[in-house]
């Protein structure tokens, strides 16, 4: 499930906005000014901003200078009134991914988003002959039980993974009673892939039924070094 920041200070713009996005089954956050934004996006764990131009405290192109400055490579769509063309020229030299008027139709940026997301490149890359993970500028290295559960997981990647089947096939038990190490492993496992482990992205829990790697997030590295197409 993709994680939406929404900047925006129209108090009933931001409320449309994250109503209609969560009804897509985005998980939506909402800053009201430039500052809660920048803050926002420096906590991490967010797949695309939709960034007002005209924020208090500061705008927009500050907010997105500042976050490209830092290294932050989500996608931002900015959203403006405004639709001068040095305006627009502005947003997309400062790093802005896509940008769009107001008013908008709903359609329209949901279309921008999916595109967005969809194209956007994996953030982890797991070479399965080290056992190490990067994600960004961090590196890690898993232990063997942890890659085996991320390799059993990645073969059913997008799947929801029942907790029976990763007990009988990594631990050859049939018991739910060793529930509570598989769940100990996947915490582990979580702090070293999510930049957020309390709110994960990628290794996400199903209630009551098993875990689930979301699509696109990870990709394997091959015994060259490279990453397949």
């Amino acid at each position: 499930m993709s994680r939406i920041l929404v900047v925006e200070d129209d108090e009933g713009m931001a409320r449309g906005l994250a109503y209609n996005l969560e009804a897509e089954g985005y998980r939506v956050t909402v800053a009201a000014d430039g500052e809660e934004g920048l803050k926002e996006v420096r906590a991490g764990g967010y797949d695309l901003i939709l960034l007002d131009v005209m924020l208090p405290k500061r705008s927009g192109f500050e907010v997105l200078k500042r976050i490209r400055a830092d290294g932050v490579d989500t996608p931002v769509l900015m959203l403006t009134a405004r639709a001068e063309e040095v305006d627009r020229i502005a947003g997309l030299k400062l790093g802005a991914d896509d940008y769009i008027t107001k008013p908008f139709s709903l359609g329209e940026l949901l279309a921008r988003i999916e595109a967005r997301l969809r194209n956007r490149p994996p953030g982890v890359v797991f070479d399965a002959q080290s056992l190490r993970i990067r994600n960004g500028s961090r590196s890690a290295r898993l232990t063997p039980t942890e890659a085996d559960l991320l390799k059993y997981l990645l073969a059913r990647e997008g799947d929801v993974v029942p907790r029976s089947d990763l007990l009988r096939d990594l631990w050859g038990v049939e018991s739910s009673t060793e529930t509570r190490t598989l769940d100990n492993h996947v915490a582990r496992l979580r702090r070293k892939l999510e930049t957020d482990p309390e709110a994960p992205r990628i290794l996400q829990t199903v209630h009551s039924v098993g875990y689930r790697i979301e699509p696109g997030t990870i990709a394997l590295q091959d015994r060259d070094g490279h990453k397949p197409a």
